[in-house]
């Protein structure tokens, strides 16, 4: 029963407070900024953590070799 009471007490708020909205100036406010503020924050923590990550890989593209043909045939097969 506490959950209807809280629910009506909400209810009887509302009209009140769209009494007081105007609609022409509608605002996100200071909820707004706080949200857009955490997720630009946690965007760039992302991106500095990729680069760090990103700094860590040693890549060294193999030759083809099917694109060297002076290469003896048997070297890759470790026959002597």
């Amino acid at each position: 029963m506490p959950d209807m009471s809280a629910h009506l007490a909400l209810t009887q708020l509302v009209p009140f407070a769209a009494e007081e909205l105007d609609k022409n100036k509608v605002t996100p406010g200071v909820l707004g900024f706080v949200v857009f503020a955490v997720l630009a924050v946690a965007v760039w923590l992302l991106m500095k953590s990729m680069n760090r990550h990103m700094g860590k890989v040693s890549f060294e593209e193999a030759p083809d070799p099917a694109s060297a043909p002076d290469a003896p045939a048997t070297a890759g097969t470790g026959k002597k």
